[in-house]
């Protein structure tokens, strides 16, 4: 029986993660970027060449961005605390999501998209770098009324916290704003990822319209270089003032100020809320070995994870960046978005 006590919601594209260790050869030959991310079509040519010459190389993970973030918070929080929603298909992918995350404590409210198949995501890895590669597939037909139906809607009201993963905006920016308008109104903490730099660039207009909900808002170096060049500011590189910038818009719930959160791999994470605009605060990153370093895909879904975590329990903003980071650099010392089993001790 489904918990309707969930202390945290979150919302994105449920993909199957297909990593292909040392990808140098598909790097070069589909001009990849080493951290970039792009979509493709089921019928791409980079997805045939994948099935025809490695699928024997491959490993299938439980991905997509938010559900990634999601497990992550979950590893931390006590049993059935969180929840997650996006759409898949009716197929043996989604079934292994399930299960996934059936192991991970995570339950889910999928919208079932007849006639789509689940969606997946190439990992090409290169080092310590990861180009993503993506089919959304079923996760680009989510329904806003599936958060209206009884059982959701129930799980929406008596939540916690909100997360949205940025990619979501490419295709179901109604639906995040109906989440992201419920979280104002309750006065709960809604967060959202911008999750890859073409989100901003080529989202601008949807980002704009959620940002006046956004209570804290999270991306990379790269993410916040992409919200700069697109929003028009003159400093595109000064990650302080970009997230100065982004604290500083327009909020419909100004009694909560909004918080923009900026890590930059790692390097320090820079944050800076609306309430301090001219106190920039900086957290260290404990560094790890390049020995220690074995797949960097996922480390950001995983400092999310935990600084959501920290949300729902109540941490300090010090305490909710030191558990991402924590968690950040669990991920990063296991191939694809994992942590480790059993569970060690974060807090």
């Amino acid at each position: 029986m489904m918990s309707e006590g969930y202390s945290l919601f979150c919302m994105g594209n449920p993909l199957l993660d297909i990593i292909i260790p040392h990808g140098e050869e598909l790097l070069e030959k589909y001009s990849l970027e080493p951290n970039g991310a792009i979509r493709v079509e089921d019928d791409s040519p980079f997805y045939r060449e994948l099935v025809d010459k490695y699928s024997e190389k491959v490993v299938y993970v439980a991905g997509g961005a938010a559900q990634n973030a999601a497990r992550g918070a979950a590893y931390i929080l006590p049993p059935r605390s969180v929840v997650y929603t996006g759409s898949v298909g009716n197929d043996s992918f989604a079934e292994q999501l399930v299960a996934a995350n059936r192991i991970a404590g995570v339950d889910q409210v999928y919208h079932i998209a007849e006639g789509h198949r689940t969606g997946t995501c190439a990992v090409v890895v290169t080092g310590h770098n990861r180009s993503l590669v993506t089919y959304l597939g079923a996760a680009h037909h989510f329904n806003e009324a599936h958060l209206s139906s009884p059982t959701v809607a129930a799980i929406i009201n008596s939540a916690k916290v909100y997360y949205v993963g940025g990619f979501f905006l490419s295709h179901g920016i109604e639906s995040a704003l109906e989440l992201a308008k419920k979280a104002c109104a309750a006065g709960k903490p809604f967060v959202l990822n911008l999750s890859a730099p073409f989100i901003p660039e080529r989202y601008t207009t949807e980002l704009q319209s959620l940002m006046p909900y956004v209570d804290i808002l999270v991306g990379n170096e790269a993410e916040a270089e992409a919200y700069a060049s697109a929003t028009g500011l003159a400093d595109k590189t000064d990650l302080a003032a970009v997230a100065r910038a982004i604290a500083s818009l327009p909020k419909s719930n100004p009694a909560r100020p909004r918080t923009a959160i900026i890590t930059h791999g790692p390097k320090a994470t820079t944050v800076v809320s609306a309430a301090g605009l001219d106190s920039t605060r900086v957290f260290p990153v404990a560094p790890l070995s390049d020995a220690e370093i074995v797949d960097t895909n996922g480390a950001g879904d995983a400092f999310a994870g935990g600084l959501l975590a920290g949300l729902v329990l109540g941490k300090s903003i010090e305490e909710c960046v030191e558990m991402g980071h924590k968690m950040g650099s669990m991920c990063v010392q296991q191939v694809g978005a994992q942590y480790k089993w059993p569970k060690v001790q974060i807090l």
